[in-house]
């Protein structure tokens, strides 16, 4: 099919209308497709790569934006044929160049990108940190979390180290092994497209905002048998109140107090009743060593974890509460009382 006949047909549907071309009737697609079906087109970048320009019709009518966007939609500088040379030298040159398509339609989730580590990269110059295209795709886009996992293996195109180690976390293993959509994925923790990490000041010492999400939320945690009390209790004791002080600081590292990330890890988290878990109490006196150098090997005895005290769990620690429950009521009451009387009796006796 020649160039002249091709610009004929685009010329005839009208792809040259602009704006008033109503988007996604197909027939810009019809058009660019009688060149870009074929599998064999192809143009070779000056770095020596090879970019495919075949499109697959059935792909692209799967995607989120079959049958609702044309070509020319993202496409819109493509307005004549054939087309103008393009100043490219690589593959990531036109990928980084065709960025902000995106924001015509997506302009909220664009803004927030602008707040992302992944931009804050591209601005340094990394041309290798992620694009919408590299996490969503670009003709065969589909929702991203259909299935849930699929979150978690697009971060680990560049993540992969991370990746194999959640897998093998409690988290991941559920995620994996048994599909269940509770758990968290990337995106829970980091955010999708304000993505955020731990070298954001205060990111540490905010990280227990965000396993609360989770473990305060009480249909949830009741399914799997784990009590809403592991966060209240956490911030009851001296490092969650600490943690809570400096929560709004903007401290580098975060280096303050123990927070949950320091006992049960990050991406390899595991399940408390785990032989390898740190928290089991064979192993916690090596955790408390890491901030308590030099710490006794009876050292964690002296916490009670997360656990509320009662007369089956620390039954000691449980009456003495209860005692000073009694005695500091008791006591502040009758000084109350005593100075009533003693105020009653000088009133009566003027």
């Amino acid at each position: 099919m020649t160039h002249s006949f091709v610009l004929s047909f685009l010329l005839m549907v009208g792809i040259h209308q602009g704006p008033a071309r109503a988007p996604g009737n197909g027939q810009d697609l019809d058009a660019c497709l009688a060149c870009h079906s074929d599998r064999s087109l192809s143009v070779t970048l000056p770095d020596g790569e090879t970019r495919s320009l075949f499109i697959d019709r059935a792909v692209f009518e799967r995607s989120v934006h079959g049958g609702k966007l044309g070509c020319v939609d993202c496409h819109s500088d493509m307005t004549e044929v054939p087309h103008a040379a393009r100043p490219f030298k690589t593959r990531r040159e036109f990928t980084v160049a065709y960025y902000e398509q995106c924001k015509r339609c997506h302009f909220a989730n664009y803004s927030k990108t602008l707040d992302s580590v992944h931009h804050a990269a591209l601005a340094r110059g990394d041309s290798t940190a992620p694009l919408c295209v590299d996490c969503h795709g670009s003709h065969d886009i589909t929702p991203p979390n259909q299935p849930r996992s699929r979150i978690s293996q697009t971060c680990a195109k560049c993540h992969e180290g991370v990746q194999t180690t959640y897998a093998k976390s409690v988290h991941g293993k559920a995620l994996f092994e048994d599909q269940n959509r509770d758990v968290p994925v990337c995106t829970d923790c980091h955010r999708a497209h304000d993505v955020g990490g731990p070298r954001e000041p205060g990111w540490r010492l905010r990280s227990p905002e965000i396993c609360a999400n989770c473990h305060t939320n009480a249909p949830l945690m009741k399914k799997y048998g784990i009590s809403t009390g592991v966060m209240s209790t956490y911030l009851a004791d001296f490092h969650g109140m600490t943690a809570s002080l400096h929560s709004s600081e903007k401290i580098e590292g975060g280096a303050v107090t123990a927070l949950c990330i320091d006992c049960h890890g990050v991406h390899d988290i595991t399940k408390v009743g785990d032989k390898a878990s740190p928290v089991m109490q064979a192993n916690l006196v090596k955790v408390c060593q890491r901030c308590h150098a030099g710490a006794p090997k009876n050292f964690s005895a002296a916490w009670l974890s997360h656990y509320e005290p009662s007369w089956r769990k620390a039954p000691l620690v449980y009456g003495v509460k209860v005692f000073y429950a009694v005695l500091i009521p008791f006591m502040i009451g009758g000084l109350v009382l005593q100075i009533l009387l003693h105020l009653w009796r000088v009133v009566v006796n003027r």
